[in-house]
């Protein structure tokens, strides 16, 4: 995987099976975005067994191919449709395509994962929350900040566990590096990828809730503006919000497309939450100056300081959980208001940005 690029980082971990093979079969398409090969790893690791891939575009698929070659080319979409034993569809579209994938995929009794963010418009989630509604298929989203990421998800574990106390406020701050000369022309559209604030800003909105497990919360403010890339009108490249949720935690964002060429990772993700007992610190991705040390957790309790390395001890539980969720029909890896609810907020904050930035 590249730490150079964040669209094409695709996380690897330990094997971690909870299925022997073939008894999770899966399909990969829609390689509009590199997450698909982070989606389709952990699926993988976890004892899924990928029996499809496509693309309008065979030549995409070739890397997964080669990587796992008992998998299928499949000429159509609709034949993974139509084949009973795919039990769920991976898939990294263009956003604003995302749902009308989804819709299709529900409706031939079959379980989806898509990339971030699921949707881009407030229609679309309403689409989605009927189909879900009527097949009672799972409609879950891969936010890859936290469930792709060992220190964001041992911190969950850590809050949980009671480490900080209540959780009083969670701030998160979030570049990436551009690499604009590589990105498609539907990365610089809006109609397509929905707002920096829909798109990136999803990842924070999914933590927020994950980390003062909230169930509802209002946006307090929005901001989003273009501001060292005029030549691309539809683009935004900076972005803020802060909401506040129902448990009276204090939540805050900042997004942006200027990690410096300088930087030997795509973005320095940093996780701050302050609670009643104690604080915590996450260094997701880099440490200045120390190439390949990522996943720290600092943490100050009321009986000390520690540093928790779990770079390559914590493993991504997400993809086993969820992979168990889909064969029981349960909820444990998340619930799917949980994932239609980080949307549906983000997507609140992005229309708050939008009609802020667009008055005099």
């Amino acid at each position: 995987m590249s730490a150079k690029e964040g669209h094409n980082y695709a996380p690897e971990g330990k094997p971690q099976p909870v299925v022997k093979p073939g008894e999770f079969v899966f399909a990969a398409a829609y390689y509009d975005h590199g997450h698909i090969h982070g989606q389709i790893n952990g699926l993988t690791e976890a004892g899924g067994t990928l029996k499809y891939v496509y693309d309008p575009d065979p030549a995409r698929c070739a890397q997964t191919l080669q990587k796992f070659p008992a998998a299928k080319l499949a000429d159509s979409y609709q034949r993974i449709l139509d084949d009973p034993e795919v039990r769920l569809v991976t898939a990294a579209a263009v956003p604003s395509k995302r749902c009308a994938i989804g819709l299709k995929t529900l409706a031939a009794d079959k379980d989806y994962f898509t990339d971030k963010s699921p949707f881009t418009t407030l229609e679309q989630l309403a689409e989605a929350r009927k189909a879900v509604a009527k097949t009672k298929r799972k409609y879950m989203v891969y936010y890859s900040e936290r469930l792709h990421v060992e220190s964001a998800w041992h911190a969950g574990e850590l809050v949980r566990q009671g480490a900080v106390g209540r959780v009083l406020q969670v701030l998160l701050l979030a570049p990436h590096r551009l690499s604009k000369a590589s990105r498609p022309a539907w990365f610089f559209d809006k109609a397509k990828y929905g707002g920096i604030i829909t798109d990136i800003g999803s990842h924070q909105f999914e933590q927020f809730l994950a980390f003062t497990g909230a169930k509802a919360a209002k946006v307090n403010f929005a901001r989003v503006d273009n501001f060292g890339n005029l030549d691309k009108p539809g683009f935004e490249d900076f972005g803020e919000a802060s909401l506040t949720t129902d448990s009276g935690a204090s939540c805050y964002c900042r997004l942006d497309w200027f990690t410096p060429a300088g930087s030997h990772a795509w973005g320095d993700g940093r996780l701050f939450i302050i609670g009643t007992e104690g604080m915590l610190e996450v260094r997701k991705y880099m440490e200045i100056d120390q190439p390949g040390k990522q996943d720290q957790i600092y943490l100050v309790d009321q009986k000390g300081e520690r540093v928790i390395d779990c770079r390559g001890k914590i493993g991504f539980p997400f993809f086993g959980q969820f992979i168990l969720d889909v064969l029981n029909r349960t909820e444990k890896a998340m619930t799917q208001e949980h994932a239609f609810l980080t949307a549906e907020l983000s997507m609140q904050a992005q229309k708050l940005a939008d009609e802020r930035r667009s008055r005099p």
